[in-house]
């Protein structure tokens, strides 16, 4: 393969597996997560959402903007009576290529925090995403656990109300880890052919 394949087909795999590579559930600590989302629907189709567990002593709910608009569909309270890991709540339909924005809504508190650090009021990131392979009563999907504590005050575990959304795809806003060491070997094979044709 020359230098010109491999970039190309280095590029290609970079743009097509996006967020594929999956990270660690719960997030890992360290602060406040550095990567921001833009979540969108995958299909026509519902969303639906599973309650993957909370660590929170808040009692807080699940609700969804489609396009900035609410649904008016929430639920998924993680202290409410029933609600166990594989529990679900459809959102009902959205069109492929909707913007998606998560949020909690804080009962202690008042306070609603969205998964568009935007419109926060701390203008912190309250959630952490990955890929969910299935299991445990709940299917593959997109992996959201929110921080319910404002930023000075958090302690950013992103473990307060953690869920799995079927029919969502993630666009992280920081490159992962194994596509930027693809893109710089693409890139350091090119720079090595071309430093071989002019010496």
């Amino acid at each position: 393969m020359n230098i010109k394949s491999f970039l190309a087909a280095s590029l290609l795999a970079l743009g097509a597996t996006g967020s594929a590579i999956a990270g660690p559930i719960p997030y890992p600590g360290g602060g406040e997560n550095g990567t921001t989302y833009v979540f969108t629907a995958t299909t026509d189709g519902d969303i639906t959402a599973y309650f993957m567990g909370t660590g929170a002593a808040y009692d807080e709910t699940l609700g969804l903007l489609v396009n900035g608009v609410d649904s008016g569909v929430t639920g998924l309270a993680n202290h409410g009576p029933g609600i166990v890991v594989g529990s679900s709540l459809d959102f009902g339909a959205v069109h492929a290529g909707d913007v998606l924005t998560f949020y909690i809504s804080v009962q202690n508190t008042g306070a609603t925090w969205y998964s568009n650090m935007a419109l926060n009021a701390d203008a912190s990131n309250h959630v952490y995403s990955t890929d969910y392979a299935g299991g445990g009563g709940v299917p593959a999907g997109t992996y959201v656990g929110f921080e319910d504590l404002p930023a000075g005050g958090s302690d950013y575990n992103y473990f307060d109300e953690t869920f799995v959304f079927t029919n969502v795809s993630t666009t992280p806003s920081v490159p992962e880890p194994g596509n930027v060491a693809l893109l710089l070997a693409g890139l350091g094979l090119l720079g090595a052919a071309a430093r071989r044709r002019r010496g």
